[in-house]
């Protein structure tokens, strides 16, 4: 049994979903290890194109499974090569999920806590249910709130001052307010997150392949640009190279005959 279900939901669209529903998807060593998986069955499937991830039952994911941690710690542990082992296996899920040829979108139902919000933050699109809420657990467990690509992301999304009280008090942001400060893209009543998504995805998938691959990797790379004019060196080489491909062409035949583009990738 798979702590992660991968399954297609529509043509060129696939959920993902954390299943240990009954510890509101904490995040166990098996399910770091599935996602992980599951993240790259996405990447090599060619017919997904848009992936929707949420969680079981009534949580998105409530971080780091602490009962597990516990566990390990009290074992005779392997000292610190070993903890820095299992944090970057963590930690590299969002790197994963950042570089992802195709774009993921969260579906939030319900708590969305440490290492839940990490992975929340690092897909491309956050949809949240009404019952979503979100915090920087990290500082409540006597740790550093700055982990898993958190104080990396969570600035360019709400801002830095936004972000240091939330990472400095660890508070809950319940879905309103995840809404208003720009967290979420979009706040939906419980039950329907997953359609909602859908209907995102839905959207992408009728774009040119490429065109999203692209839009995706520059977006994120700029995020990481030192100037303006170095973003836009990577927009230009990126629309030059974008351009000769066939999908351009169709879409430029599908404008003047009046009808819908197909697509193909290449």
């Amino acid at each position: 049994m798979t702590t992660v279900r991968r399954e297609p939901i529509q043509e060129g669209i696939t959920l993902l979903t954390l299943d240990r529903p009954e510890r509101l998807n904490a995040m166990s060593r098996e399910l770091v290890h599935d996602l992980h998986e599951a993240l790259d069955a996405v990447e090599d499937d060619r017919e997904c194109r848009v992936a929707i991830l949420t969680g079981a039952g009534r949580g998105f994911c409530a971080g780091l499974d602490l009962k597990e941690t516990g566990e390990i710690a009290a074992e005779a542990g392997g000292g610190p090569p070993a903890g820095m082992r299992g944090q970057q296996q963590i930690a590299s899920l969002v790197t994963q999920l950042r570089g992802l040829s195709k774009p993921v979108i969260a579906a939030v139902n319900g708590p969305a806590t440490g290492g839940g919000l990490a992975l929340a933050l690092a897909c491309d699109v956050r949809v949240a249910a009404e019952s979503a809420r979100f915090n920087v657990a990290f500082i409540r467990v006597g740790l550093s709130g700055c982990d898993i690509g958190v104080s990396y992301l969570l600035p360019r999304l709400v801002g830095a001052s936004r972000a240091f009280e939330l990472m400095l008090t660890g508070r809950m942001v319940e879905s309103a307010e995840a809404d208003r400060i720009g967290l979420v893209s979009r706040v939906v009543p419980d039950g329907q997150v997953v359609d909602t998504a859908l209907e995102t995805a839905v959207l992408i998938r009728a774009n040119s392949p490429f065109g999203v691959w692209m839009t995706k990797e520059v977006m994120w790379s700029n995020l990481e640009a030192g100037s303006l004019q170095a973003a836009i060196d990577l927009e230009n080489r990126t629309q030059l190279l974008s351009s000769h491909t066939g999908d351009m062409r169709e879409a430029l035949a599908a404008f003047l005959e009046k009808r819908p583009p197909n697509f193909s990738g290449r």
